[in-house]
């Protein structure tokens, strides 16, 4: 299988961060001023509100916490990820129902209405599950992250530099919002029962016939024989550094767990003094766990150590997702699957 050459370009800011968030909590639930403001009041997340269906509360004037909540893991388990689960309403989720939408035949507005709501419903399994950590989860090892390509490189792996960090991409949630679900629960306690998303024991998709990645959207669908959607994962695609090399090519090859090489000669925000570095594997390693190596060369489809960037960011001309988006992704395509770039 192919690995991620010495030119491929990686997420600008590869620091993994994401651990740092497990120590912040939230309830806002909307960027707008309004919505700020009435998340003083947020609505409780435990599993009995947000397994309970209710009416549909997922837009950006009107988005509570459990509404919102439910429609991301509802959303997921559908194939159209939001990205990291969060309980709020931005972007992502947006445009995460939009593709589910027009995959249902409804209008594609990027709100829950009724009748995308009764589709997200109709047979749904429970939003929020109890699951009990296990000693695999708690055994580590759990390791600081540096900042610097140097000192990645002198690291025999880069792995999660926290259990709260691990659990949250086991679940595709952000650790705060883990923490949120389970005051006073102690994450590095094997046997310790948790809420979590529902978000393990889905089927794997079939083999898809295209990939195309909208710039426009921040998106990357997957395309089933008839040329419909049956897939769509946020992305962050380019700069204007190094923009989205758009047009038609295919995929060359999968690599799992790749090493990364560094070299600052191709990173217009290289830090003076950088040296060429190989960047050992792990989910914190600047392509993340997986490469889909792209026949326009040097550049692919990969993941990263920052989830809560993903859609919000830019990259160096590469398509970033996050690390379980890109290993649900690369389970469907294979060497030659056509990859359509597009504005």
């Amino acid at each position: 299988m192919a690995q991620p050459p010495a030119a491929a370009p990686a997420p600008g800011d590869t620091a993994a961060t994401t651990a740092a968030t497990a120590a912040t909590t939230t309830t806002t639930t909307s960027t707008t001023p309004k919505a700020a403001k009435n998340a003083k009041a947020a609505v409780t997340l435990d599993a009995a509100t947000v397994n309970a269906p209710g009416a549909p509360a997922v837009a950006p004037a009107r988005a509570d916490a459990a509404s919102v909540l439910r429609a991301q893991i509802l959303l997921n388990r559908a194939r159209f990820s939001s990205g990291e689960i969060d309980a709020a309403f931005g972007s992502n989720v947006r445009q995460a129902l939009s593709g589910y939408q027009r995959k249902m035949g409804l209008p594609a507005t990027g709100v829950a209405d009724a009748a995308t709501w009764a589709a997200l419903n109709a047979g749904a399994a429970a939003a929020l599950v109890t699951y009990t950590i296990t000693d695999a989860d708690v055994a580590g090892p759990f390791v600081a992250i540096p900042q610097k390509m140097a000192d990645k490189a002198k690291l025999s792996a880069l792995g999660y530099s926290s259990v709260e960090e691990a659990l949250g991409e086991k679940f595709h949630a952000s650790p705060a919002l883990l923490q949120r679900l389970n005051p006073g629960k102690n994450f590095s306690r094997a046997g310790e029962q948790i809420i979590v998303p529902n978000v393990l024991d889905t089927e794997p998709l079939p083999k898809a016939s295209q990939i195309v990645v909208d710039k426009t959207d921040r998106t990357l669908t997957l395309m089933d024989g008839d040329g419909k959607p049956m897939a769509q994962f946020p992305v962050t695609t380019g700069s204007k550094h190094d923009p989205l090399p758009l047009g038609k090519w295919k995929v060359n090859g999968i690599s799992k767990a790749p090493v990364f090489h560094y070299n600052p000669a191709l990173f217009w925000d290289a830090t003076a003094g950088d040296k060429k570095a190989k960047i050992p594997a792990g989910p914190n390693n600047p392509v993340g766990v997986a490469w889909v190596d792209l026949s326009k060369p040097h550049y692919g489809i990969h993941g990263t150590p920052v989830p809560a960037s993903i859609g919000k960011t830019e990259s160096h001309g590469c398509i970033r997702m996050t690390n379980w988006d890109v290993t649900t992704m690369m389970q469907s395509v294979g060497s030659g699957t056509a990859v359509l770039l597009k504005e």
